[in-house]
Parts: C-alpha cells; sequence; structure tokens
C-alpha cells in the first residue's frame, strides 16, 4: 500500500486523537551530572507523539499511538507502558530486523549548555515507517491526527510519509502538526530543517516555539511566523516564559471558495484553504480573561473573502520547574484537549499552560494532569488572579483551585 486512496474517508470516529511517530525507552539518570559520571539509570519511555497520546488519555480522551517499534523486549516495555494510560496501541508494528530506539539524557534542561543526549535511534524499527506500511485505516480513524516534526527527520521514507498524511484530501481529519525542531536530527538527515515549513503550511493546527521558528527558519517573532505560515486555521506560536500566542482564521463576509482539502475538523467543518485547514471548534476569542485580542486581516485564497485573524496573547504561569522536559508535548496535549471540547482560544491555551505546568513539576516526560475540574476552575480565574498563579510540586492532587493562588 502506497498510500490512502483518493476519496478516503472515515463514516464514524471512535478515537478523538490519534498520534503518529517514534516512542523510545528512555534511561534517566540517577543523579545530577556528565553522563560520564551518572552511575546508573531508571527506565522510562519518551516520545513527543505519545507523550500527547498519554497525557490525553489521561485526561480522558480516546486517545491512539501509532508508531514501528522492535520485536523486542524494549518494544513490549514501550507498547505495555504507553498502554497503561489508556492509549489505544492495537496499531503499532512490529519490525522483525529493527530495534526499538533508546536514549540517555541528563538531568539538565534541555536548553542549556551542560544537557546531554545520547540517542540510539539510528536504523530503528521507527525510522522505516513509510507511505507503503502505515495503517492509513487507522491514521484517519480519528477526530485530529497529531503529527510531529521530529518524524520527518528520521529517514526519507519518513518524510515522504508526512508528506502524504499532511496531503489535501477529502475525509483528512483535522492536522495538528508540532514543528519540535531538534537541530541534531537534520545533520545528515533526508532534507533540511526547511521542510518543517513546508509541512506545517499543509497543516489545520500548528505549534512552533519562537525560537525554533528563528533557529529552523531564520524567522522572529510571532507576527513573522505568522506571515511565513498563513494556510494553518490555528497557529500557536509558544513564546516561554513570555507565554503563548494564538493566531485564529475567521473569514469576513463575502463569496468563499468550496473545500480546497476537503479537511473536516474536530466539529466536522469544512475546509477553506488550500491547506485543507478549516477553524477548530471555538476558534474565535473571546474577550478578557487574561487574553489580549486584537483582529488583523491576511489575504487568502477564498473567493473574495478576507481572512482575519484574531490573535490572542495568553500569559504563562509561574512555576516551580523540577525538570524542564516534556512541556511542549504536554502544552499541545491540553490545547487539543480544550479544542476537543469546544472551549475558545483562551481557554484552549490556558489548558495547554496547565497542562505542561504538570510536567514541569515532575522528574519525567509524563505524569497524571490534573483533575478536569479542578483545571477549568483555575482556567476561569481571572487575569490578576491567573497572573498570580504559582505552581509546584503536588500541585495537580489539590482539591480547590484556592490552594495554588499564592503571590510569586
Amino acid at each position: 500500500m502506497s498510500g490512502p486512496a483518493a476519496g478516503t474517508a472515515v463514516a464514524a470516529t471512535t478515537t478523538d486523537v490519534v498520534c503518529l511517530g517514534e516512542s523510545m525507552v528512555t534511561f534517566l539518570p540517577s543523579q545530577p551530572g556528565r553522563l560520564a559520571d551518572v552511575p546508573s539509570f531508571g527506565r522510562g519511555i519518551g516520545g513527543a507523539e505519545s507523550n500527547v497520546a498519554c497525557a490525553l488519555a489521561a485526561a480522558g480522551h480516546r486517545a491512539a499511538w501509532v508508531g514501528r517499534v522492535g520485536a523486542d523486549g524494549f518494544g513490549d516495555h514501550l507498547v505495555e507502558s504507553i498502554a497503561s494510560y489508556g492509549v489505544d496501541t492495537s496499531a503499532v508494528r512490529r519490525d522483525p530486523v529493527r530495534p526499538t530506539g533508546i536514549y540517555f539524557r541528563t538531568a539538565t534542561d534541555r536548553g542549556t549548555d551542560t544537557h546531554e543526549v545520547a540517542y540510539y535511534r539510528a536504523g530503528s524499527a521507527a525510522s522505516a515507517m513509510s507511505p507503503a506500511n502505515v495503517p492509513y485505516e487507522e491514521l484517519f480513524a480519528g477526530r485530529v491526527l497529531h503529527l510531529s516534526g521530529i518524524t520527518a527527520a528520521l529517514s526519507g521514507d519518513c518524510l515522504a510519509l508526512l508528506r502524504e498524511l499532511t496531503a489535501a484530501r477529502p475525509g483528512r481529519p483535522l492536522v495538528s502538526f508540532d514543528v519540535n525542531h531538534r537541530p541534531h536530527l537534520w545533520r545528515g538527515g533526508p532534507a533540511d530543517a526547511s521542510v518543517l515549513l513546508e509541512l506545517a503550511r499543509r497543516c489545520d493546527l500548528v505549534f512552533v516555539g519562537e525560537d525554533e521558528a528563528e533557529e529552523a527558519w531564520g524567522i522572529v517573532g510571532a507576527e513573522a511566523i505568522r506571515a511565513a505560515v498563513p494556510e494553518p486555521a490555528v497557529l500557536v506560536v509558544k513564546r516561554g516564559s513570555a507565554g503563548a500566542t494564538v493566531f485564529a482564521s475567521g473569514l469576513r463576509p463575502g463569496p468563499r471558495s468550496s473545500i480546497a482539502g476537503g479537511a473536516e475538523n474536530a466539529a466536522g467543518a469544512r475546509s477553506a484553504s488550500a491547506g485543507g485547514a478549516e477553524s477548530a471548534p471555538g476558534a474565535r476569542s473571546t474577550a478578557g480573561g487574561g487574553a489580549e485580542d486584537a483582529a488583523g486581516a491576511r489575504s487568502s485564497n477564498t473567493g473574495g473573502a478576507e481572512e482575519v485573524d484574531m490573535v490572542t496573547h495568553v500569559p504563562a504561569l509561574h512555576v516551580d520547574v523540577v525538570a524542564a522536559v516534556g512541556a511542549g508535548d504536554a502544552f499541545a496535549a491540553g490545547f487539543l484537549s480544550a479544542t476537543l471540547r469546544g472551549l475558545p482560544v483562551r481557554d484552549r491555551a490556558r489548558h495547554g499552560h496547565l497542562m505542561a505546568a504538570a510536567v514541569l513539576t515532575v522528574p519525567g516526560d509524563l505524569t497524571d494532569p490534573p483533575a478536569r475540574d479542578h483545571a477549568d476552575r483555575l482556567v476561569a480565574l481571572d487575569d490578576d488572579a491567573w497572573g498570580r498563579l504559582r505552581l509546584g510540586p503536588g500541585w495537580t492532587a489539590a482539591d480547590r483551585a484556592s490552594e495554588e493562588v499564592r503571590t510569586p
């Protein structure tokens, strides 16, 4: 099978989000220090897309992870561990020849010069994913298909697969794409990191960090990033401690084209853009509640209608960080969770910040998210209370939102 048949559509979906990508066994250090000095490691799991699937399942959504692992003990561990979060792993394929990828990392922040990661993933089972060997029926069985730029860097076949999955076609679910630029993966890879821009422009919902856009594309600032990635209905620019800026498109009255990509989003809306994107549920921001909203017009091939961006800035939280790993995946999961619930843009970004805070206050990549009613109470705080919120280890177990509010 070289790709989905033209016109492939899923009549009914029982899955909220399908995530495709490589997951690896992670070895976490028993103490701080250089890899050369760490005496022992604990075993865990890591992978951007499987992290998102696990977080969504833990938050009560129906999530599936699709990947390829070796027919080995590490592959068994990955599949069993991911399934233990409630994720459907029935579409995971086992490679009889290639091994499951593994990696070791230090306890330091990924953004610091002292952080070390040693990957053993070259020639891994996941790197053999291609348009010819993935289960398209399962990939298109959800309301959302979540992908990341990491997969594109693994091999030429993996890049071809992402191009196939992001192509506009009738019946395509909403495609969510986290740029996830990892410079070391692109050294000697199937292309250069500029291909991530190409892929992002073909998707419906895109997550990208300001630092990633500058490093991968030489683009500086949220507005410039939006200008370079105009097609997605929703673009989330992550700005670190400054928060997140969300661009959500709409249309001013006027003639509008019928679907060009045929993609359906989580609410069944039809695509209007050449990239197959349509505004996700509740994409237009509501005013207040800590978000700074502004409208800006941008041209689009929409049959004479002028596409308008609602720009929403949502401040980040004050967090007592334990380990700065996995936060980006958790943010994406929180944003997707709120998108599936049809919440407004400000609330989606706040849920993303809260899910990220849950991971930042534990040592590993995964943790139990706050209970939904707990998170909803925090999201509903007014601007001042949100700005005073400070979260530390154990905050997700608190019974009342007020217990988290203290002056930083």
